[in-house]
């Protein structure tokens, strides 16, 4: 694609791989500083160059209160809130020293508010990050046709729980339990199967997770895959935005099968789960599931992030 730049632009990035603590591993990410003077169309471009599963693009905030105006692009797409750039986006600032209230950043984005908390621990930093919006549920989906996207037999589909369906915490995707370990290991993309279904109800993507757990594992509740077949990278190493909404979904659906309800005191908070995928060099991360009756449901994903490099281009 060709570009008409009035000038050629010098923009800073930086590179860092989220939810790992080994440089490489994990989930890329491109994080472009001072992005006011780009289009939208720039952007796209730039983060289709980088080719990761997304760039964020930090922007002047519209209210001053806030930290950023934080635009994350896929390489074929604009989403409205997703978990990995925003820890990385946090880390980097906090990485180059710019200082935040209270060791906190507030990024504007399309899905609304998302909060960024600083933890130090000596000189290693992590980040947690409160989803911007509470959970919502959408279409439900018929466990043939989820096994026939994933090469999966209908018997490896698990309902206890949930049925296959639309949730979202800021990004919608479609979750799937599955009823053992040997599925979540041995799906792999059937891509006509996908594309009868999906894109539907703002989703093209299946996240998909086993409760069976190896002692290899360590100290996790599930792990997970996550398919996006119509992206340039099919499969994404970890989700946060997922995992948050999965976690927050199924702490309600486990509820329900308890026969209980949850009335903790306004602001008590439990450990959700922590997940990571089963390829991709392991990567993990936690979700903390925050219940009040101010706030239906939110999440909270928590890494750390490596920063590989951070070279200037100039376009």
């Amino acid at each position: 694609m060709v570009l008409n730049w009035e000038a050629h632009v010098s923009l800073r990035y930086h590179t860092v791989d989220v939810f790992t603590r080994t440089r490489f591993g994990g989930n890329p990410l491109a994080v472009v500083i001072d992005a006011d003077g780009l289009t939208t169309k720039q952007m796209q471009v730039i983060a289709r160059e980088f080719n990761y599963s997304e760039s964020s693009f930090v922007l002047r905030p519209s209210d001053e209160r806030h930290t950023a105006n934080v635009r994350i692009f896929t390489s074929t797409v604009e989403v409205p809130f997703a978990g990995h750039p925003n820890v990385g986006t946090a880390f980097v600032r906090a990485s180059l020293g710019i200082v935040s209230v209270n060791d906190e950043y507030v990024f504007e984005e399309k899905a609304g508010l998302v909060r960024a908390c600083i933890l130090r621990d000596g000189e290693n930093i992590m980040i947690q990050i409160t989803a911007p919006q509470p959970l919502s549920i959408g279409k439900t989906f018929d466990s043939e046709t989820i096994a026939n996207c994933l090469s999966l037999t209908i018997d490896e589909i698990s309902c206890e729980v949930h049925p296959p369906r639309v949730v979202s915490v800021g990004l919608p995707f479609l979750v799937v339990e599955l009823a053992n370990r040997k599925a979540l290991e041995r799906a792999t993309v059937h891509q006509s199967s996908f594309e009868r279904i999906l894109p539907e109800d703002g989703v093209d993507s299946i996240y998909f997770y086993s409760r069976e757990i190896h002692e290899r594992d360590g100290a996790v509740d599930f792990t997970a895959r996550m398919f996006a077949p119509f992206d340039t990278l099919p499969e994404d190493p970890a989700t946060g935005s997922a995992t948050a909404a999965t976690c927050v979904h199924s702490d309600k659906g486990r509820s329900a099968i308890r026969g209980s309800s949850i009335q903790p005191s306004p602001n008590s908070a439990s450990f959700g789960a922590i997940a990571h995928a089963v390829r991709r060099s392991q990567p993990w991360l936690a979700s903390t599931i925050n219940r009040s009756p101010s706030c239906n449901s939110a999440a909270t994903g928590r890494s750390e992030p490596r920063s590989v490099s951070s070279p200037k281009p100039t376009f």
